[in-house]
């Protein structure tokens, strides 16, 4: 038995179900079936066998509400809430999970889970079997032995704790058997056993320390310290028995089976993936293939065919390949920005066969280059921006791009963060294939992987693009998506491509002079930090600013850390105004930031042509706003004249050119009062209002000249707030006001407003049914936590949900208008150029004689980029800098 049995698992399947119930947020599928439970059941069961490698197992359940237990007491268990209809629901499906995974499961009536893995454990362990029980049961440590260890699951699903004999002497100095006196002590709530009233863990402990057993301590009560801890003990010391007689787990069960019917068989992938994709759980499909491999000690292998095309004689057969229909196209790069990377080598698929060129071939055929620039010849990509501007940068202008995979899958969950094509692959495809990761190797420069091994991934890469591309295009018209990917995103991935090539112009002169006044800033505002300290320190330790701001200068303590004292900007924002030291640190931080990041940071990103190249990511955030990295050119802190100024260094790439910057006037409120319907709201707009003074007349009841300087501010705040979901507290803390009177304030905003108060409600409660929001272009957001148990995980969703439709239609807005000017420019054969796109505003480089036209065009176009019930309006500027068109 010992040589058959090599590793026995047990687990308490109630109590992981419940667990895994209340540690994630109420998810649910598209069928409306909710899946939280069994989604963190399967991450656990995932663990499990990956990390403890078990050659048996078996999952207990407690077959009913009664046992024999309540024989005894008929109240155990009895303050235990009914079990949540979301929860019971979910339980079958869990059998199910187990019964894919073909995991024997097992209930027994009359009996608790816990005492059918008291009877194997009991049987494995006198076998010498090295047995693992997992619980969220503490109750269970009683069952461990030499052979039995318990893996108590902690916070979440997956995080556990192990506990041997050795581990519960270390916790609770107690050998496993105690923990069955320390229940009939202390008792435990959760399954209504009393023990002795009065008497928590901490006493029993202390008692058992001395007095080994239940029995011991009653034996010498009269030694007990404290008249009163002797009275509790005499008056209920039957309870104290009775408590420890429930406490036991019971190991005589009688069963059916013996441990031979609890061996593993070999995995069925298929099955496992087939139920995943039931349930909806993409990203556990990636980790059940990478999984499968694992256990058979081997990489996910591509065993896709390829023909590697090794000379421009070999390219003859591929005319004709050329000709078919769509082509999958996979292009592989030297790193991941597209401005510094070479072109590695490229693949192509029909869907069946495949091709590998190595770039000094395909650079070289007349046949590629014409293939790839031929717009009537279509092809399937994987992020059709990088594709464009690496082919660019080798001077073919790329065509005829008719479906991109990685905006596909972004567009159909926005919120997915793994979009790497071998996790897009293993949500939607049939075959998956390996990580670059796993190929290439952690941080290796993927040109230094050649031959065979490069030509079977980028073939398994470009047969994928081809396989997944009509589950996508399918998933995307079931929700009405496609037009937002066909009519938007590819082509403002064009767009993209064209700006991020075209670069931004730097004035490296103008750099390294605002380099010298922020670093003469620094030092004056060091020396008057340390002036008015009495003394010299590091301003940029925390310990010692601590120490000189809380000891030295007496400021009260607001917030303390492991270390010491907080000197966290919150912190600080708190205590400016009682002494002058602080606002000079602040601002001391501030100018730092900037020196270091936008004078040092944009240096070093400053390419061989004098401009900076900024990557717009179109597929990180969950609301469909553009981001930018390497340089991050949107963050640039404007608040201080000092960040303002660093816009003088972006100039035209062109003399006697300008910057013009056109920027959307309060879009996301003009987005609100289009969506709420709110006719006060649109009112104002329409009639040209300032909105900020109109909210604050109307909620304070005022004329427009009895408007204060503090109304109009607090208004505003309330304004971009609601749009935000700001709740009393958020606002009381952002206008520095009691909560009572933050509180009322939205209050009668409402009450201005009561338009903007339904959609607010309307849209929570939508997403509630739903579990997601879209925009007015109909971008969907999922909101799997907005009806989660945890309030802080609820109101987060609830707030996003509100948001969502209206950020999210502001980014669309912007886009529309990004792709309609990009198109227009084209028409008339306009030599500017659009640069950046910075949150609501678009900065374009345009020549002297089409300074007019181009505003006129730009003001025109963005107005009328997504017709609404309430005017768009534009802000446009210009100068010899983006500070002067600012």
């Amino acid at each position: 038995m010992n040589a058959f049995v090599s590793k026995l698992i047990l687990v308490d399947g109630n109590s992981i179900a419940y667990r895994a119930f209340y540690a994630l947020p109420l998810l649910t599928n598209s069928s409306g079936i909710h899946t939280n439970a069994v989604y963190g059941f399967a991450m656990m069961l995932m663990k499990i066998l990956e990390e403890e490698k078990p050659t048996h197992m078996l999952v207990a359940f407690d077959a009913g509400k009664t046992t024999f237990r309540h024989e005894s007491y008929q109240e155990y268990k009895g303050t235990r809430q009914k079990t949540p209809s979301e929860l019971a629901e979910q339980i079958p499906l869990v059998k199910e999970l187990l019964e894919v995974f073909q995991i024997p499961a097992f209930e027994v009536e009359n009996y608790e889970a816990d005492d059918i893995i008291g009877t194997l454990a009991k049987a494995s362990g006198s076998q010498g079997v090295e047995t693992l029980i997992v619980s969220g049961d503490k109750d269970l440590l009683q069952l461990v032995d030499e052979h039995v260890r318990l893996l108590l699951t902690r916070k979440g699903v997956t995080e556990t704790e192990s506990y041997d004999i050795d581990a519960i002497k270390e916790k609770y100095g107690l050998t496993p058997a105690q923990i069955i006196d320390l229940k009939g002590l202390m008792g435990d709530s959760s399954d209504n056993i009393p023990g002795i009233p009065g008497v928590g863990e901490k006493t029993a402990l202390k008692l058992l320390a001395k007095f080994p057993t239940v029995e011991e301590v009653i034996a010498h009560v009269d030694e007990l310290p404290g008249k009163k801890l002797q009275e509790k003990v005499r008056e209920h010391q039957e309870q104290a028995l009775l408590s420890k007689k429930l406490a036991t787990i019971y190991t005589e069960v009688p069963l059916d089976f013996g441990l031979d019917r609890l061996q593993l068989p070999e995995r069925n992938t298929e099955r496992i993936v087939e139920f995943f994709r039931k349930m909806e759980f993409k990203t556990l499909l990636s980790r059940v293939h990478k999984q499968d491999h694992a256990e058979k000690g081997e990489a996910v292998k591509n065993e896709v065919d390829v023909r590697e095309v090794a000379s421009l004689s070999d390219l003859e057969e591929m005319v004709d390949v050329f000709n078919t229909g769509s082509l999958a196209l996979f292009i592989e790069t030297s790193e991941d920005n597209p401005h510094h990377a070479d072109v590695v080598g490229l693949a192509i698929s029909d869907g069946q066969a495949q091709w590998y060129l190595p770039w000094e071939v395909a650079e070289q055929s007349d046949a590629v280059r014409g293939w790839l620039a031929d717009e009537e010849r279509d092809k399937l990509v994987y992020d059709m921006k990088k594709t464009q501007i690496v082919l660019a940068n080798k001077g073919i202008m790329a065509a005829g791009l008719s479906f991109d995979v990685l905006l596909a899958a972004y567009l159909l969950d926005p919120s997915e963060s793994q979009l790497e094509l071998s996790d897009i692959v293993s949500r939607y495809g049939d075959e998956p294939i390996p990580a670059d990761e796993d190929v290439y190797g952690k941080g290796a420069k993927r040109k230094a992987i050649t031959g065979e091994t490069l030509a079977r991934h980028l073939a398994a890469k470009a047969k994928a693009i081809h396989q997944v591309t009509p589950v996508l295009k399918r998933e995307l018209a079931e929700l009405d998506l496609d037009q937002l990917l066909f009519e938007l995103e590819m082509p403002l991935a064009s767009v993209l491509a064209e700006m991020e090539r075209q670069g931004v112009f730097i004035d490296q002169a103008r750099l390294e002079e605002l380099g010298v006044e922020l670093k003469q800033s620094l030092d004056r505002l060091e020396q008057e930090i340390y002036e008015l300290a009495g003394v010299t320190f590091n301003i940029n330790s925390p310990k010692q600013l601590g120490e000189i701001l809380f000891d030295k200068l007496g400021l009260p303590v607001l917030k303390k850390t492991k270390t010491g004292y907080s000197t966290s900007a919150d912190v600080l924002e708190k205590l400016a105004p009682q002494h002058e030291i602080v606002d000079k640190i602040l601002h001391y931080r501030q100018v730092g930031k900037l020196y270091s990041t936008y004078i040092e940071g944009l240096k070093k990103e400053i390419g061989a042509d004098g401009k900076i190249h900024t990557r717009f990511n179109q597929t990180v955030t969950a609301t469909g706003r553009l981001s930018s990295t390497e340089p991050n050119l949107q963050n640039i802190p404007i608040r201080m004249e000092e960040g303002r100024r660093i816009r003088q260094v972006f100039i035209p790439s062109e003399p006697g050119w300008h910057i013009l910057a056109a920027d959307y006037s309060q879009i996301e409120l003009r987005v609100l009062a289009h969506i709420s319907e709110d006719e006060q709201l649109q009112k104002a707009f329409k009639e040209d209002k300032d909105i900020h003074t109109q909210t604050a007349m109307d909620v304070f009841g005022v004329a427009e000249d009895e408007v204060t300087p503090l109304m109009r501010r607090q208004a505003k705040a309330v304004n971009f707030g609601i749009v935000y979901g700001i709740s009393g507290f958020g606002l009381a803390r952002g206008l520095d006001i009691p909560q009572k009177e933050a509180r009322e304030f939205i209050d009668r905003y409402f009450e201005t407003f009561p338009g903007v108060k339904r959609y607010m409600d309307s849209i929570v409660e939508r997403a509630r049914k739903d579990g997601f929001v879209t925009t007015l272009s109909g971008r969907r957001r999922y909101l799997p936590a907005i009806n989660a148990k945890s309030f802080g995980e609820r109101s987060f969703a609830e707030r996003t949900a509100m948001n969502t439709p209206i950020q999210g239609t502001a980014a669309d807005i912007i886009k529309l208008a990004m792709v309609k000017l990009a198109q227009a420019m084209n028409e008339r054969k306009l030599a500017s150029r659009m640069l950046l796109q910075v949150h609501d505003e678009l900065i374009f480089e345009v020549p002297e004689a089409e300074l007019e036209e181009m505003k006129e065009l730009v003001v025109a176009v963005m107005e009328d980029a997504l017709p609404l019930s309430v005017p768009l309006s534009v802000d446009v500027n210009s100068g010899k800098t983006w500070y002067e068109a600012k």
